[in-house]
């Protein structure tokens, strides 16, 4: 494409008129709708490449090529045009800027500066959009979305690659981050915490055998510990309350949604995640939270770290968990298609919400020391009756329901679930180590609905760190939207909403 800004506009104008003619014309009156949608979204992109390179050419041709002044008053020459790639959203472009060297002193291009670009071709909005692409789906089906609708061609390694730059940021921005307002805060403080197995690559490198021996698997899987943090409101109910939820699908009021959920997981371990967890909360601890709650599944590595990080917090085991060792137990008893277990369980299971743990124990025990009663059945009373006792400091439900605090770690489980599982464990999927750390990161700021603030702050620190100073030539940040003026909602497409006190702009997606 030429760089002569006089032609770029008179083509840009002829194509105007061009796409005038195609939805006005003779043949649009004959046209499908899907034809003229799919013609015309084609000519846009076109037009966008040119209209974009337009802007580069402009810039370039009203920047000075005086001697470049540096901060320790040295002087750069200006030597020649350099020329510098650029992929866009609309496609590859080439544009040329001043080039400014000095033997023995290096040279800068300070356009590059004016214009905020990173060190390589691919735009911040390129990399936002296969970024969040990467972090819902797998990278090479990301790439084939955007070349079947952008024509862009992104390799799966270029993806990854750029989606762990664009990830390095993202500990820096949470340490940043302001606390929630108390105002948009419940009085109950909960967090939470489990693990996810993913499946990892050996590092060590050794010939595959031709055939697997038993037991062996060509991977292993490390544990991403997945730990969330947010407030409630209290939610009072009864044991029998809970039962008749439970059982018989009475519905209960429903109780107010958890407030400002933060997720995080990583594969450093538990203490690292936990650590980091009461960093978190530790910013958000002020009057407003009158009780503080940590629920766990009786993982007993787990539960010694929750007391050792967060020792005023009340531990409490999830029901549900509890739960399941009693449908072991009726499942032993009689079968897993015998209706006798339903009642069987209804009762248990008021007797455990009840405070009744220690005769429900007992019953267990009695059951296993009968004569005649079956090896597979006494195990598996016995485990369940010793569960219990395990966990009988952390059992004390009537108490919990009566205040009205939480009971079952669902926040939990659904993001060991959606958010490392759905991504992490998709067919034959294996990672190193460090991708999926970087996509966890990155999917967590997808997930806190921190997506646009994020990588704002991410492009404000590049530009720091690559030019010396934070850019002193940006428009307000929530002026940025690249929306056009007074577009309406349908026209498109938004990453996540941030935060209704974010200052960062959103980024649409035209699509």
């Amino acid at each position: 494409m030429t760089s002569n800004s006089q032609v770029i506009i008179q083509d840009v104008r002829a194509d105007f008129e061009a796409m005038l003619e195609y939805v006005t014309g003779e043949q649009a009156r004959t046209a499908t709708a899907d034809a003229t949608e799919r013609g015309l979204f084609k000519m846009l992109i076109e037009m966008g490449l040119k209209l974009l390179t337009l802007f580069f050419v402009i810039r370039s041709q009203n920047a000075s090529r005086a001697s470049l002044k540096r901060v320790d008053g040295s002087k750069l020459g200006y030597q020649r045009d350099s020329e510098r790639h650029y992929v866009s959203i609309f496609g590859k472009l080439r544009f040329a800027r001043p080039y400014f060297y000095r033997k023995g002193q290096g040279g800068q291009t300070p356009l590059d500066a004016e214009l905020s670009l990173g060190e390589d071709c691919y735009s911040d909005l390129v990399r936002e959009v296969s970024d969040y692409l990467g972090v819902y789906g797998a990278y090479h089906k990301a790439g084939d979305i955007l070349e079947r609708l952008l024509g862009l061609n992104l390799s799966t390694r270029v993806m990854q690659s750029n989606l762990g730059e664009d990830s390095e940021e993202v500990s820096a921005y949470y340490a940043q981050k302001p606390a929630p307002r108390a105002s948009s805060e419940a009085e109950i403080l909960v967090i939470q915490a489990d693990g996810k197995g993913i499946p990892i690559i050996l590092e060590e490198t050794r010939a595959d055998p031709v055939r697997l021996g038993k037991g062996e698997k060509h991977g292993r899987k490390k544990e991403a510990i997945v730990t969330s943090a947010y407030t409630l409101a209290a939610f009072i109910r009864t044991p029998e309350q809970v039962v008749a939820s439970y059982y018989d699908k009475i519905s209960l009021a429903r109780p107010a949604k958890p407030q400002n959920k933060h997720l995080w997981a990583t594969l450093d371990g538990k203490d690292a995640a936990l650590s980091r967890l009461a960093e978190q909360v530790r910013f958000r601890l002020g009057r407003h939270i009158q009780h503080k709650i940590a629920l766990c599944d009786g993982c007993e590595a787990l539960q010694i770290r929750l007391a050792k990080y967060f020792p005023d917090f009340i531990q409490i085991l999830d029901f549900i968990h509890a739960n399941e060792y009693l449908w072991k137990v009726a499942n032993a008893l009689f079968g897993e298609t015998n209706d006798q277990r339903f009642d069987w369980m209804k009762a248990r299971t008021l007797q455990l919400l009840s405070g009744q743990t220690r005769q429900l124990m007992a019953e267990l025990r009695s059951l296993a020391a009968r004569p005649k009663i079956s090896k597979s059945k006494r195990a598996q009373l016995l485990q369940t009756a010793n569960y219990f006792e395990r966990n009988l400091p952390f059992m004390d439900y009537p108490t919990y329901l009566s205040n009205g605090w939480p009971i079952a770690s669902g926040v939990i489980e659904g993001a060991c679930r959606h958010f490392v599982k759905d991504r992490c464990e998709l067919s034959g999927m294996r990672w190193l180590q460090s991708g999926a750390e970087n996509l966890l990161h990155l999917r967590a700021v997808a997930e806190n609905n921190d997506w646009d603030d994020y990588h704002a702050y991410r492009k404000l620190q590049r530009h720091q760190r690559l030019y010396g100073s934070l850019p002193t030539n940006l428009a307000p940040i929530e002026t940025q939207s690249l929306a056009p003026p007074h577009a309406s909602p349908t026209n498109v497409l938004e990453l996540p909403v941030p935060n209704k006190s974010s200052t960062y702009p959103q980024m649409p997606l035209a699509a």
